[in-house]
C-alpha cells in the first residue's frame, strides 16, 4: 500500500452533477421537489420524492437506468482506476445515498477500487420502494456541527477515519470535493495532507475566504482531465518523497501523462 487515503466527495466531483436533482428532473418530479424543497431537510425530500415516485409506479429499475446514463467525465474512471492501482486506499464520503453511489460505481465497474462508502442509507424495503434515511439520525440527536447539514457531518467522519488511520502509521488523506458540505471536513485534515477543492464551486470560495484555517496543502481542480492531471501527479509526488526509488516506475505507468511540475498550492491572501 501507498500510504495514501483518497477520499471522494461524490455529486460533481466523481460524477459531474447532483444525483439527487439527476433523479428528480429524469423521472418527471421536479415540480415536487421544488415544492417540498422549503419545508424540510434535503436528505428527508429525498425519502419523500422516492414514496411518491414509488405511488407513481416508477419502479427501482426504472431508477437504476436513470442513475446508469448520469454524466461523468471521461477521464474520472481511468483516473480512479490508476489510483487503485498505485496503492492508494480510496474512499468515498458523499451526502448522496448507498443505492445511487453503488449502482453507478457498479455500472462503471469501479466499486471494488473503493475500501469505504460514507454516506446516508439507501436501501429497497419490502414494497420495492426506495428508502434514503439520514447518516446521523437528527431526530434522536443533533451532531453539533453548524457548518453541515442536520443528516451529515463530514467533519465527524473525517475524525473517525483519521482515528482508524492513526493506528496504522502515518497515512497522507487527499480530499477531494466540491460543496458547502466539504468545507467541515477540509478543516479536519493536517499539515501532511492535501485537499482537492473544485474551482469556482463552493469549498473553494469558502476556502479561499478562509485560507489560515486549512491546515492541509490545497491543489484546485477544475474537471474530470484536471482531477486527473493533479490527483495523479500529487500521488506519484507522495509516493516519490517516501521513496525515490519509485520515480523510475512512475514514469513507466505513466508516460501518457505530462511530466509538468505538481501545480502550485493555491495561497490565497
Amino acid at each position: 500500500m501507498s500510504g495514501i487515503v483518497v477520499i471522494f466527495d461524490f455529486d460533481k466531483t466523481i460524477i459531474d452533477i447532483d444525483s439527487d436533482n439527476w433523479v428528480v428532473d429524469e423521472l418527471g418530479a421536479t415540480d415536487l421537489f421544488n415544492q417540498l424543497l422549503p419545508t424540510m431537510p434535503w436528505n428527508s425530500v429525498m425519502d419523500k420524492m422516492m414514496n411518491e415516485l414509488h405511488s407513481q409506479g416508477k419502479s427501482i429499475e426504472d431508477i437504476e437506468e436513470v442513475l446508469k446514463r448520469i454524466p461523468i467525465h471521461p477521464r474520472v474512471v481511468p483516473t480512479i482506476k490508476a489510483a487503485h492501482a498505485l496503492g492508494c486506499d480510496l474512499r468515498v464520503l458523499s451526502d448522496a445515498n448507498m443505492f445511487y453511489i453503488e449502482t453507478i460505481l457498479k455500472h462503471y465497474g469501479i466499486l471494488e477500487c473503493f475500501s469505504e462508502i460514507n454516506t446516508n442509507p439507501g436501501f429497497v424495503d419490502e414494497e420495492g420502494k426506495l428508502r434514503i434515511m439520514p447518516y446521523h439520525d437528527f431526530h434522536t440527536f443533533s451532531h453539533g456541527c453548524n457548518l453541515c447539514p442536520p443528516n451529515m457531518c463530514k467533519g465527524k467522519i473525517i475524525e473517525r477515519i483519521q482515528a482508524t488511520l492513526a493506528t496504522q502509521g502515518k497515512k497522507r488523506i487527499v480530499y477531494l470535493g466540491d460543496g458547502a458540505g466539504d468545507f467541515c471536513p477540509s478543516l479536519k485534515l493536517v499539515e501532511y495532507d492535501y485537499m482537492m477543492p473544485r474551482k469556482d464551486f463552493p469549498v473553494w470560495d469558502l476556502i479561499c475566504k478562509n485560507r489560515e484555517l486549512v491546515k492541509a496543502e490545497v491543489h484546485e481542480w477544475t474537471d474530470g482531465e484536471d482531477l486527473e492531471r493533479v490527483l495523479l501527479q500529487l500521488i506519484m509526488t507522495i509516493i516519490s518523497i517516501v521513496d525515490e526509488n519509485t520515480n523510475q516506475l512512475f514514469d513507466c505507468k505513466f508516460e501518457t501523462i505530462g511530466h509538468e511540475m505538481l501545480p502550485k498550492p493555491v495561497y490565497v491572501p
